[in-house]
Formats: structure tokens, C-alpha cells, sequence
């Protein structure tokens, strides 16, 4: 089920989103630019290393620490591990990132996009604390968007394609509901497993932090569950 689009209009222009957005592709850009050597070393430096983050381990002499441990919670948010990756959260954060940017205004919708991201990462950390495999993605911070977009808009209709179904609109409740039970699933088959893949704690940390921060970053007279709109794709 990929989102591509919502009826949920916006009273301002999502700069902020457009600049995070605008920050992972150029970062995304220049690490592809890299040579293999250089571009894996990259993403040591600036990727979230669990086990790097409470100690467990040093980087290896061959691979220079550029930031402090922690900063890589922030800095891991604006690197990719493939076009795919970067191409599915980018979106995902244009189509949900824009409203929840408007009910905050731009400062805070900083503080809570990066926390959220922060949060995420340690989720993911704390489930394998001995993993020196870096963590990179917005996906973390963009969950924190997706679990403040179900508390506030959850009857919007998000225009969907499904493989073998085409294009359909759905309420935005039953497409990141589903998500999140994706999530949850995974995350359960994945607790035991070696080896990279798809942090999915972080995603579920992330989605988690932003339902219980959404109600300290919003603007007071926006409402929770917020009633269904009417379409603007209807004439």
C-alpha cells in the first residue's frame, strides 16, 4: 500500500519539510558519489552504531571518528542505504509531513520531527545494544509524523495504490494502522535475527513517541481527531 497522496489542505507552506527532504537527497547525493571505501566509511562515521552508542565498542583505527557517538542519533537521520529507501521515506513524509508541520508552525515541528527521530534510534539501539551495525534513515523521525497524523486526522482519505487493486482511497486511519501492525509484526520475527536489515523498533519507537509528543507540540486549538474532510479530489 504506497500513499501518494492526501485531502487534508494546509493553511502554510511546509518549508521545513521541504528542507529535510531537500537535506537527505543532497547528503543521500554526495554519499553516492563516494567510492565504495570511502562511502562505507561514511556511513560509520555518521550512521547510528548501537553498540558504538553505550560503549561496548571503539571504531576501528581505520575508520576516523568524526562526531561524538551521540550526534549520530541526528546525523543518521539524513543518510540512505539506497535509492528505494530514500525515495519511500521521502515520500511518506511529503504526503504526511506537511499537516503536521501546520498544526505546529516550523520551530516546533523541528524540535518534535528530530526528537522523535532521536527516540527511534534508541529504540532500536536498547533492542541490541551490541549490534556495530549502523542505523541510517529518516524512517524513525518520519514515523513520529505518521503516529501524529492518526491521532489528528485519521479520517482524512489518502489516495493509495495497491499492487493488483490500482488506485483507491482510503481513511488515513486503516493506512497507517496497517503500518503500524506491520511494524509490530516484523519487529517481533526480527528479535533474535544477525545481521542488517530493517530497524523496524526504530519505526515503532518512533510512531510511539510521536502519539505521546503530538499533544505537547501542537497548537492548542487543534483538535484531536480531527472530522472527516471533504475530498478536494471530488467535483
Amino acid at each position: 500500500m504506497i500513499p501518494l497522496h492526501d485531502d487534508n489542505p494546509t493553511e502554510r507552506t511546509p518549508i521545513v519539510t521541504i528542507a529535510f527532504i531537500v537535506a537527505c537527497t543532497l547528503v543521500f547525493l554526495y554519499q553516492s558519489s563516494l567510492p565504495l571505501q570511502p562511502g562505507e566509511m561514511f556511513i560509520f562515521q555518521y550512521g547510528a552504531i548501537p553498540a558504538l552508542l553505550f560503549g561496548k565498542v571503539d571504531l576501528p583505527a581505520t575508520i576516523s571518528v568524526a562526531i561524538p557517538a551521540y550526534a549520530t542519533l541526528v546525523t543518521s537521520m539524513f543518510l540512505h542505504g539506497g535509492w528505494m529507501h530514500l525515495i519511500g521515506n521521502m515520500l511518506y513524509l511529503w504526503v504526511f509531513g506537511n499537516n503536521i508541520e501546520d498544526v505546529m508552525g516550523h520551530a516546533r515541528y523541528v524540535v518534535f520531527y528530530l526528537t522523535c527521530g532521536v527516540l527511534a534510534a534508541l529504540s532500536h539501539a536498547i533492542t541490541d545494544s551490541s549490534s556495530t551495525i549502523p542505523m541510517v534513515g529518516a524512517s524513525g523521525a518520519i514515523s513520529g509524523v505518521l503516529g501524529a497524523y492518526v491521532l489528528l486526522f485519521p479520517r482524512a482519505h489518502v489516495l493509495v495504490f495497491m499492487p493488483g487493486i490500482g488506485m483507491t482511497r482510503v481513511a488515513a486511519f486503516f493506512v497507517l494502522g496497517m503500518w503500524f501492525v506491520l511494524q509490530l509484526l516484523s519487529g517481533g520475527m526480527s528479535i533474535g535475527t544477525t545481521g542488517g536489515g530493517v530497524a523496524f523498533f526504530a519505526h515503532i519507537g518512533g510512531f510511539v513517541a510521536g502519539m505521546v509528543l503530538i499533544g505537547f507540540f501542537k497548537r492548542p486549538e487543534v483538535p484531536f481527531f480531527s472530522p472527516e474532510r471533504v475530498s478536494r479530489w471530488d467535483s
